[in-house]
């Protein structure tokens, strides 16, 4: 096989495997408040969640995928390596986080990746403003529309239901519950799932199989087919901390926070706005927990999760760096 051939194939092999850890480690911040709240099981939530994966993937456009596969870095000035590192650097720190049952962002660890990566090939020229613009623009979105949509969408739903009874609240709720749940799931597919196709495109682009970046149909079905399998192997780790160590949760609450995340990305996801559905879902299940009372909210765990976020984006800009360098040595 020819060098060419065997970098192309190692990338998209590469690809489809930091899509099936996304499934794997991010997927399940879409069900964990509805398996906290024990609406479902774990078996019916990550079947449900691995479904609904899919379809977001496929029907929500590709705007989100165009961004990441030719709007951070120069498509024309990078090669197959820097995809190589940059989805390897994925791999590698998402297996990190998950050991240790903390959520991380498969979004901003392909952003910092690509980043460090493309730096390697081609030093600063490399980065493209107006990606980055979006990327920052989807950092407030999931950190604080998230946060703050989760606080009115449920003392919303408090002076709504002030006058009924718990009991039948709870039982109205575990029903509503699927069904934010499986609007979480979707919404999450119609962003995250968007991310490694686009990367796929780039990585055919590079290696000559295309001639102009798009992101045929059979990319999609791919990509969203790996990301559902990734989705149904679990990611119980994740589920636990998101679900039942942030705060407690009932259905009311568990509806509340996945309505007002999927909001947040579905508007991000319309405008090809990437973002983190770990911060979406993460600040919202914050947000909702501080409506209760500010000590509601478990923060020393929260700041566990914070702290990874902030350190997600310079250590996988270094990773993404190192990868790329040791790649051009030994290529």
């Amino acid at each position: 096989m020819a060098d060419g051939s065997f970098l192309l194939l190692a990338a998209l092999i590469l690809v489809l495997a930091a899509e099936f850890v996304n499934g794997w480690t991010d997927a399940p911040n879409a069900i964990a408040t509805v398996v906290s709240t024990r609406v479902l099981s774990p078996s019916q939530a990550i079947i449900m969640a691995a479904v609904l994966n899919i379809v977001g993937t496929l029907v929500t456009g590709t705007a989100v995928a165009a961004t990441l596969g030719k709007g951070i870095v120069r498509p024309e000035v990078i090669g197959l390596p820097v995809v190589i590192a940059a989805t390897l650097t994925v791999v590698v720190w998402s297996t990190a986080a998950w050991f240790y049952g903390i959520p991380t962002s498969e979004s901003h660890e392909l952003i910092a990746g690509l980043t460090g990566a493309g730096l390697a090939a081609a030093g600063p020229s490399v980065l493209l403003w107006e990606g980055w613009q979006k990327v920052l623009i989807g950092l407030g979105i999931s950190t604080f529309l998230g946060f703050f949509l989760g606080m009115v969408v449920m003392t919303s739903l408090y002076w709504i239901l002030r006058r009924i009874r718990p009991s039948f609240i709870r039982r109205i709720f575990s029903r509503l519950q699927i069904l934010s749940a499986a609007f979480m799931a979707f919404s999450h597919g119609s962003n995250d799932g968007q991310k490694f196709m686009g990367v796929f495109a780039l990585a055919l682009v590079l290696g000559g199989r295309m001639t102009h970046f798009a992101v045929p149909v059979w990319v999609m079905l791919l990509c969203g087919t790996v990301m559902g399998i990734g989705t149904a192997f679990g990611g119980w780790r994740i589920i636990r901390t998101m679900g039942f160590k942030i705060t407690k949760l009932e259905p009311v609450n568990g509806f509340a926070a996945e309505s007002s995340g999927s909001i947040a990305i579905l508007f991000a996801s319309a405008f090809g706005i990437p973002l983190s559905t770990t911060h979406c879902i993460g600040t919202s299940i914050m947000g909702v927990g501080a409506t209760k009372r500010f000590s509601a909210v478990r923060w020393g765990m929260a700041g566990n999760i914070v702290m990874t976020w902030i350190i997600t984006f310079p250590v996988c800009i270094v990773l993404g760096y190192l990868f790329a360098w040791l790649l051009k040595m030994v290529l």
